[in-house]
């Protein structure tokens, strides 16, 4: 199993960035799928899972209607395209099956939002 994260950059408060992940090992389309992201100093955290069946995307708070989840179940990539973005979206953002803790990390993306 493998993940590999794309994407990120630096962008200014208010900017937009689309993160891709692509996954292989397992057979994409019948797992359901999360974004985490970790912020220096603080621990990773769960911020959106995208469904299996429908592609339905849950967000924690600090996040839902500014983030917008999605798959793409034939190139198995999962895509989080982000807007409006803040300072403290500030971190390197991975995905992963959900559930799975023995899945192995991806190396991530860095977003950094700063003017």
């Amino acid at each position: 199993v493998q993940y590999a994260e794309s994407g990120g950059g630096l962008v200014h408060p208010g900017g937009s960035l689309r993160l891709s992940c692509t996954a292989s090992g397992f057979r994409f389309a019948g797992y359901i799928m999360s974004w985490y992201r970790q912020a220096p100093g603080k621990e990773r955290e769960l911020i959106a899972t995208t469904m299996d069946r429908d592609g339905t995307t849950r967000y924690i708070d600090a996040v839902r209607g500014r983030f917008a989840g999605s798959r793409d179940d034939a190139r198995s990539t999962l895509y989080l395209q982000m807007n409006s973005l803040k300072p403290e979206d500030t971190a390197v953002y991975y995905c992963k099956r959900t559930f799975y803790d023995n899945d192995p990390w991806g190396q991530g993306t860095q977003v950094t939002v700063s003017s």
